[in-house]
């Protein structure tokens, strides 16, 4: 996002400001510094994903595969057929 103007907005009397339709429906993170407030855009990410970017090593690894899908680098799946064979002969014990 390109690097906009400064502007200056008066809060209400509950201490609200707007702060444009670019903002609008976006998480953001207020950081109150004092003097002054700091407010970033934010993601948020589900607890139970959050285990990935914790793991760099998991996380390296999605990416690279991501990559080479993007790149068309796919691989054959399994053999379904010879599997469900296998799996009859096999039986249940």
């Amino acid at each position: 996002m390109a690097k906009r103007a400064l502007q200056t907005r008066n809060a209400d009397s509950k201490g609200r400001i707007t702060l444009g339709e670019a903002y609008a429906n976006r998480t953001l993170i207020i950081e109150d510094r004092g003097d002054e407030i700091v407010v970033r855009l934010a993601r948020v990410i589900p607890e139970r994903e959050a285990w990935l970017y914790e793991n760099p090593a998991a996380l390296e690894s999605v990416r690279r595969g991501l990559a080479q899908a993007r790149g068309g680098k796919l691989v054959d799946g399994p053999d379904l057929k010879k599997s469900a064979k296998l799996a009859a002969k096999l039986g249940d014990d």
